[in-house]
């Protein structure tokens, strides 16, 4: 008989340690690792151009433009603009979120106490009862198959998507906050512009109106120049309009009200154009945080179905519990009275057997789930990929119309001028006059634009490749540069 019960203990001290053997290979064959991604980048871009002094983008990219006025209006942004803040504290709810997850791997420590107090009354007498204890308890669920560790996985995975996130809208923020700002000083040279051609047309108005007086020219002519003089006041209460309405859109970028917002430029003479270089598209992978956001939901995901695989499994949760307690064994058959030290120990398998398929469900929808996020990974690749393209194109299709937009003005001022000099001798025609002056307003105005677009294709380029963000500094910086860190350091925890 002693020999049955000892071989009987032999096999159960030999069962965790075989169960655990087989936990491990069990595991081992259920884990498969994350999507493979996509290689799509193709060896270099299209419209890619090797200009000297070229460079990728750097974080403080806008400091490029060599404006003091934009680089306090991107600090100012970065501080108080309210989506930005917003996905500042998405951040930290993230973090908190991977914290709460991450707390499951560990065991859980808990102090309890109670005290009861019991009294009765019947004809056989009465009595009374104080029972307390004071314990320390404990509990640990052995993750066999990596669930917890996969949730926490896919919760730090989260967190990550979303820092990466908050940087895309940083990047974004301060590719809007230049491009607003440019907006305001080309609308404040085209209104410098129209207010010109005004001047001119006033001139001009004056001149056939002197020879009307002297009846040499017609009532058509002094009324179509009274026209043109309308129009050019029409065009700058239009612009004024517009101005306003630029302005108004970069106090909201800001995060302030539009009153009382002072720009100081008056046009865009004084910036000037980075050079920047487009790099491997290669590279880009690593230097755009949307991609960075995409692949970290991607890891996320297939961490959920780690998860949800793993809950198809048994589990196994060890509690132990130690203290002082009256009475020092509280148990139905047999109790021992009077205050003493008191422990236990519970040992908890659950295997789920049957629930309709609830945890299948979970699981294939854990493995859509990731295949979504899978595409999504290779859409955003190609979608900045793209962005580079279109924006590299920009630049060069700006850089093959410079000396046009320049010449178109150089030579519509140069006719105007003629146009003025032979109608005020009397040997030019009135029509030619008025067209020469709508031409010249038309290319100056025109030239205002292009310049804008410059400017604007150049946002467009640094945002595309990134900002100077980059998988390496993202823990530490965000895209934007030097300003988003400060302003991160200096919002409230």
């Amino acid at each position: 008989m002693r020999a049955v019960h000892r071989d009987a203990r032999r096999a159960c001290d030999c069962w965790p340690a075989s169960a655990l053997w087989f936990a491990l290979l069990v595991c081992g064959c259920t884990t498969e690792g994350p999507p493979q991604s996509p290689h799509i980048a193709p060896g270099a871009f299209d419209y890619a151009t090797a200009a000297p002094g070229a460079s990728w983008p750097t974080q403080d990219w806008y400091r490029g433009f060599g404006s003091d006025e934009l680089d306090e209006l991107v600090d100012r942004a970065v501080h108080d603009n309210t989506d930005l803040t917003v996905a500042r504290e998405r951040v930290a709810q993230a973090d908190a979120r991977s914290r709460q997850a991450g707390a499951a791997i560990l065991p859980k420590v808990s102090a309890d106490g109670n005290a009861t107090y019991l009294a009765g009354h019947s004809q056989q007498g009465s009595g009374h009862e104080l029972d307390w204890f004071a314990m320390l308890s404990a509990s640990y669920e052995v993750d066999f198959w990596g669930k917890n560790r996969s949730t926490a996985n896919a919760a730090r995975f989260q967190a990550g998507a979303f820092r990466a996130e908050r940087d895309t809208v940083a990047l974004t923020l301060l590719g809007g906050v230049a491009g607003q700002y440019f907006q305001v000083l080309a609308l404040r040279e085209r209104l410098s512009i129209a207010r010109a051609n005004r001047d001119v047309a006033q001139k001009i108005l004056a001149a056939v109106q002197a020879r009307y007086d002297a009846g040499v020219a017609s009532p058509t002519e002094l009324a179509s120049q009274k026209a043109a003089w309308y129009a050019a006041q029409i065009v700058i209460s239009d612009l004024e309009q517009l101005e306003m309405e630029a302005r108004a859109t970069l106090a909201l970028l800001l995060g302030r009200p539009p009153e009382n917002l002072q720009v100081r430029a008056e046009n865009l003479d004084s910036l000037r154009e980075p050079v920047v270089a487009a790099g491997l598209p290669s590279e880009l992978l690593t230097r755009r945080p949307d991609v960075a956001m995409a692949e970290a939901n991607l890891r996320a995901a297939h961490a959920n179905l780690a998860a949800a695989r793993a809950s198809m499994f048994p589990n196994l949760t060890l509690t132990a519990a130690a203290g002082v307690q009256n009475p020092a064994l509280p148990a139905t058959v047999l109790t021992i009275p009077g205050v003493g030290p008191s422990y236990s120990a519970i040992a908890s398998l659950t295997q789920p057997i049957f629930e309709h398929g609830r945890l299948a469900a979970q699981r294939d929808e854990a493995l859509a789930k990731e295949q979504e996020l899978l595409a999504t990974y290779r859409a955003a690749i190609i979608a900045s990929l793209v962005d580079v393209e279109k924006a590299l194109a920009a630049v060069q299709h700006l850089d093959a119309v410079r000396e046009f937009q320049q010449g178109s003005v150089a030579e519509s001022a140069r006719a105007l001028e003629g146009a003025q000099l032979r109608y005020q001798r009397g040997s030019g025609d009135f029509l030619t006059l008025l067209e020469s002056q709508r031409t010249l307003y038309a290319a100056r105005d025109r030239f205002a634009q292009y310049r804008l677009a410059r400017l604007q294709a150049l946002v467009t380029l640094c945002k595309a490749l990134g900002g100077g963000w980059s998988v390496s500094v993202a823990a530490t910086q965000t895209p934007a540069g030097a300003a988003v860190a400060r302003a991160r350091d200096a919002a409230p925890s």
